[in-house]
């Protein structure tokens, strides 16, 4: 009698089954393919970066409350200014009181609400990169694997933060604190913002190597989700990103 080949019943991976967050936030780092590749099986959350994103730009802000104080970031934003310096100038005593009870609150604000502002400014990119590498490029993304993609993408940004907490607690001099480019990660961080001609800086403070990478890893991951060629995912993240580093410079230039 012959023997019946009899195999092994293998349950079936559920659907949607992948990587933890932790996992997945590693993978950024390390195989940041593997990330990408679980967020397009439909594991999407994306609460572990903003967490991790708000944790180190809050150890930051409390770097600048005890080293550097809010009062000195505003001083300092308006010394390397010169419209604004020529502003309060010509104000009267109560206006530049009130300007900068404004600048100071204003900035307060910012920090605090950063999670908050994180969120909006991930929607707006978002949106913007599910048409484009849909639309454009004949993507077959979904909205919220573009949304996981760009919080997963802005992790390496989070070690600006560290870096940035690291230079503060260093023995930076206050008066040289610049909160628009506080992390010494491109090369606007070594020219002088008040002497370096305003187009010029903001170009080179745009050629940043932590948010460069950030950019790389986003290009990846929409190319992943959306099913289309890595190129088309790097020509639509550059894209936007050489438009916005040029309208930057031109306002810059127009401000300066």
């Amino acid at each position: 009698m012959s023997e019946m080949g009899v195999h092994p019943v293998t349950e079936a991976t559920p659907e949607g089954a992948g990587l933890t967050q932790w996992q997945r936030v590693a993978d950024t780092f390390t195989a940041p393919s593997k990330t990408f590749e679980d967020i397009k099986r439909g594991n999407k959350s994306w609460w572990l970066p903003l967490i991790i994103g708000a944790l180190c730009a809050y150890i930051m802000f409390g770097a600048i409350v005890q080293r550097i104080g809010m009062q000195q970031v505003v001083d300092n934003q308006i010394r390397l200014n010169p419209k604004s310096q020529e502003r309060m100038a010509n104000a009267t005593p109560e206006q530049r009181e009130m300007g900068n009870k404004i600048a100071l609150i204003a900035t307060e604000v910012a920090f605090a609400a950063g999670p908050v502002i994180g969120i909006i400014g991930a929607l707006v990119v978002s949106l913007v990169l599910w048409g484009t590498i849909n639309f454009g490029f004949g993507g077959r993304s979904k909205f919220g694997s573009i949304f996981a993609v760009t919080y997963y993408a802005w992790l390496p940004m989070s070690l600006k933060a560290i870096l940035g907490t690291i230079v503060i607690y260093s023995g930076m001099a206050p008066e040289s604190f610049n909160i628009k480019n506080f992390s010494p990660t491109n090369l606007g961080a070594f020219l002088d913002p008040v002497d370096t001609n305003k187009a010029l800086y903001a170009l080179a403070t745009s050629l940043d190597i932590v948010t460069i990478w950030a950019l790389v890893l986003m290009g990846m991951g929409i190319a992943i989700v959306a099913g289309v060629k890595r190129s088309s995912g790097y020509i639509a993240v550059f894209g936007w990103w050489a438009i916005i580093v040029l309208i930057g410079a031109g306002w810059a230039a127009a401000m300066g």
